[in-house]
């Protein structure tokens, strides 16, 4: 049965964008190691910055843009190889830092540090060419292919996977804030928690560089 603005099934879109939602991916890793070594305000920062990722993404399917990572694959290339760079950039940078970003007597999280983190969380997932490929190859799925202005339906059904995620990506966040506060608090498994997160995202971008 063909909806409104030419979506099929909408329903089962919404249910398949939720199991996907569910199923732990490169921006669920991400946002819970902010969470865990920074706190919420951190990981909902980092939330936003995905979401607004994913936004740009289902722009650029609506208009057709992706479809030039998915013709070229120079294009593909050079945006995944621009992601990994900078995932091992903040892992490294995690590293290498002395300074115990994780202890909340130290150092509150401020303003600019929060922008910071909604600003690498957008680039994480713009940066990442699966996400782009990725809805390029799904939303088509429940779109009427008959129907004249094919471009509303995408933005429709990219809002709405994106306001599904978004409500899941806050659950993990308060969820892991909450469990992981007292463990901030230590000095020493703070230390180690930060070193942790800085080669998770360096596994993030393994990950990543070994999709083809």
């Amino acid at each position: 049965m063909v909806n409104m603005y030419g979506i099929e099934n909408y329903f089962g879109f919404i249910i398949t964008g939720i199991i996907l939602n569910l199923t732990p991916g490169v921006d669920t890793m991400y946002i819970l190691t902010r969470s865990i070594t920074q706190g919420r305000r951190a990981g909902i920062y980092s939330v936003l910055g995905i979401s607004s990722g994913s936004l740009i993404h289902t722009m650029l399917a609506a208009f057709g843009l992706s479809i030039i990572l998915a013709k070229s694959a120079f294009a593909f290339y050079i945006i995944k190889y621009i992601g990994v760079a900078y995932l091992f950039y903040l892992g490294i940078k995690m590293l290498i830092n002395k300074n115990n970003i994780l202890d909340n007597k130290i150092k509150n999280i401020g303003t600019i540090d929060l922008l910071k983190i909604y600003r690498q969380g957008l680039l994480t997932n713009v940066l990442n060419p699966k996400v782009a490929l990725f809805f390029l190859s799904l939303l088509p799925q429940f779109i009427n292919p008959t129907y004249a202005n094919g471009t509303i339906s995408f933005l429709i059904l990219g809002a709405t996977f994106i306001t599904t995620g978004t409500i899941w990506c806050l659950i993990l966040v308060y969820s892991a804030s909450f469990i992981t506060k007292t463990l901030r608090d230590n000095n020493k498994i703070g230390r180690i928690m930060q070193k942790i997160s800085g080669i998770i995202f360096i596994g993030i971008g393994i990950k990543l560089l070994a999709y083809k």
